[in-house]
């Protein structure tokens, strides 16, 4: 079952978007651009506790632009490793404690790679370190390669080709982090737009795991618009992204990505006198990367009308 109603009307809107951004000086955008968009009647936030007489599945109504394929997701990934850690302890494989706590929060809220690392480790019981001989490296493998696992585990057709198994970086992967990669970076980390919507649809309508640990994934995400915040800090993941088309007033819990080649964004949006929408937006090359201006205007689009 797919997870939203597909809606033609929204599709137009998409493709003519795609067209429009890419007439206005942006040659090559549709191929490197990635979209999935979906409405709901009301603030997937009250979908557990209210109930809207239909399965989450049918709640939204929506549409995708190439949302089927697989990119380079960058820290968009962290989303993944979140919602893997809030699984892990709520089926005790993880405790929570202070460092733990404290490393989703500075892997969600500050992008941080060290954090980042440190999650992955505890969840897949591995560690970086030198490169490993044979042996030792297929075992290492095999053990890293859990949160894959978990994902094919829930039957998402959306997640069918995805990986997510790397850690994220500034300078890059050395050692059997390196190995890991492959010749031609094979092993590279993927998710499309489609399967990351699916994530952040089920952890903001809390149907992956506990309301508890919804509410705290949910904390994690959420983005404040104030300017003075904003000025205060340079990397706040609103600016040139999702959440900087939004009008003044509205809510946001997002997770951006950011590197050489890409610029992506998956946002949960709700602002005054639109429908609440998610929206999910990946955008490769480095004319893409360097574009403070192209997802603030998909949002500013998107929820005009």
């Amino acid at each position: 079952m797919a997870f939203y109603r597909a809606d033609g009307g929204m599709q137009e809107r998409l493709a003519a978007l795609v067209a429009d951004l890419e007439a206005e000086g942006r040659p090559g955008l549709a191929a490197r651009l990635s979209l999935t968009w979906i409405r709901y009647p009301a603030s997937l936030r009250s979908w557990s506790e209210e109930g809207w007489g239909e399965p989450l599945e049918q709640a939204g109504a929506g549409a995708h632009w190439q949302g089927l394929r697989q990119r380079y997701p960058a820290s968009v990934v962290k989303l993944i490793y979140l919602v893997a850690a809030e699984a892990w302890i709520q089926r005790q494989w993880l405790s929570r404690g202070e460092e733990l706590s404290r490393a989703l929060a500075d892997m969600v809220r500050d992008s941080s790679n060290d954090a980042t690392g440190y999650v992955l480790d505890l969840l897949s019981g591995t560690t970086s370190g030198v490169e490993l001989p044979p042996a030792a490296f297929a075992a290492w493998s095999e053990d890293r390669q859990v949160v894959n696992r978990w994902l094919a585990q829930l039957g998402w057709p959306e997640l069918e080709g995805s990986n997510a198994c790397q850690k994220t970086w500034g300078d890059g992967p050395y050692g059997r982090e390196r190995q890991s990669y492959g010749a031609e970076n094979a092993n590279r980390n993927r998710l499309n737009t489609e399967g990351t919507a699916r994530m952040l649809q089920a952890v903001m309508a809390g149907a992956m795991v506990s309301p508890p640990a919804s509410r705290r994934m949910q904390e994690l995400l959420a983005r404040s618009l104030d300017p003075a915040r904003r000025a205060a800090d340079p990397e706040n993941q609103v600016d040139g992204f999702l959440g900087a088309g939004l009008p003044a007033g509205g809510l946001l819990w997002s997770k951006a990505g950011w590197m050489s080649q890409a610029r992506h964004d998956a946002a949960y949006l709700e602002a005054e006198g639109v429908a609440p929408c998610l929206l999910v937006a990946f955008s490769e090359g480095k004319r893409c990367a360097v574009d403070e201006t192209l997802l603030p205007e998909i949002a500013r689009r998107l929820l005009r009308g």
